[in-house]
């Protein structure tokens, strides 16, 4: 019997309301910490100025991100969000021949490691959005040089 319609395969509706977001790139270099300038005692919003950013530092920072989400979701062996990462680690031309390799996951996972990943998908989708607003950035008129 296929689960009720808008629970797909965790068994429960996966939205950015129903769970807290694991961010798992949070003690590394990841593209928040490279993309964005510290953040002013002026204000909240940050304006990104050319002279102040690092596009090496950012594409390095974007990569760690993929290479960290494509090794967390292996665990899952979710193919669809493997091939999507494939697709933009190869636009970025990422080498993914050094994505960690966890331990494979045999059986059917546990509530807990299902919410996990609900949780940690909810994370790489607002992460993909920061990264494609980061590469239309980089890849603007105004910005190249």
């Amino acid at each position: 019997m296929a689960p009720p319609k808008g629970l797909g395969t965790l068994g429960f509706e996966c939205t950015l309301e129903e769970v807290d977001l694991e961010d798992i790139t949070k003690n590394q270099i990841n593209t928040i910490k490279a993309c964005i300038p510290e953040a002013s005692e002026n204000g909240n919003c940050q304006v990104l100025e050319k002279a102040d950013f690092d596009e090496t530092k950012c594409l390095k920072g974007i990569s760690e991100d993929l290479k960290l989400y494509k090794g967390e979701f292996r665990s899952f062996s979710n193919q669809k969000i493997l091939d999507a990462i494939d697709q933009m680690m190869q636009a970025l031309n990422i080498n993914s021949a050094s994505v960690p390799q966890p331990a494979s996951n045999t059986g059917l996972p546990s509530f807990n490691d299902r919410l996990r990943l609900c949780s940690v998908l909810q994370a790489f989708l607002i992460r993909a959005m920061t990264i494609n607003r980061m590469m239309n950035y980089l890849n603007s008129p105004e910005n190249s040089s």
